[in-house]
């Protein structure tokens, strides 16, 4: 993969394991939020493809992707859109203080050559914007304004949270006890117990 990728990685993912040829599979959320540098470039790339963007514009663009769970910093964004720039595959005007970053004829090229690690890593955002979204909806529960008293419900769902943490490594025989009560909540809630 050229010089775009540099140190040969054969993965693409994020750092520490995210993903890689493995796809996003079950231990996806247990290494880091960190794009390796190569993988950040190529998709900097594709979504210039789409737009010219600002630096800032393509920080959200890859935080909305995610779902908010992959926002990278300035300091990893701006020096890797000058990589691409000085190996001519993006191209910069000046708009007063800021950057317009366009892709390049020779950038489309290098994008089309690498098309499919591109659409797996932008694939791999795309599940994880699902995955967050479910996330949200599991965590986030009733909404305030529809609940009436949302300050008890949200107290209660921190309680219960916390008390969950508590119980993290406990032995078989109590996680089983607890599954129960978690059951037996979920069905009186429902109206069911």
């Amino acid at each position: 993969m050229a010089d775009f990728m540099s140190g040969q990685r054969r993965g693409f993912g994020f750092a520490g394991g995210f993903g890689g040829l493995m796809g996003m599979g079950g231990r996806a959320f247990l290494a880091g939020r960190r794009l390796a540098a190569g993988d950040l470039r190529l998709v900097l790339l594709a979504f210039l493809a789409e737009r010219a963007s600002h630096g800032y514009e393509l920080i959200k663009a890859l935080e909305e992707r995610s779902g908010g769970f992959y926002t990278p910093s300035p300091g990893m964004v701006y020096p890797a859109l000058t990589w691409l720039e000085e190996m001519g595959y993006a191209s910069v005007a000046a708009e007063g203080a800021k950057k317009l970053y366009s892709i390049t004829d020779a950038g489309r090229t290098y994008l089309s050559e690498n098309r499919e690690a591109a659409d797996a890593m932008l694939r791999q955002l795309d599940y994880i914007g699902r995955k967050m979204g479910r996330v949200r909806e599991i965590f986030g529960g009733f909404d305030e304004e529809e609940a009436g008293d949302g300050h008890g419900v949200e107290a209660a769902r921190r309680e219960l949270r916390h008390a969950l943490r508590e119980k993290r490594g406990a032995p078989a025989e109590e996680r089983l006890r607890v599954a129960q009560i978690l059951r037996d909540a979920a069905a009186r809630i429902r109206g069911k117990g």
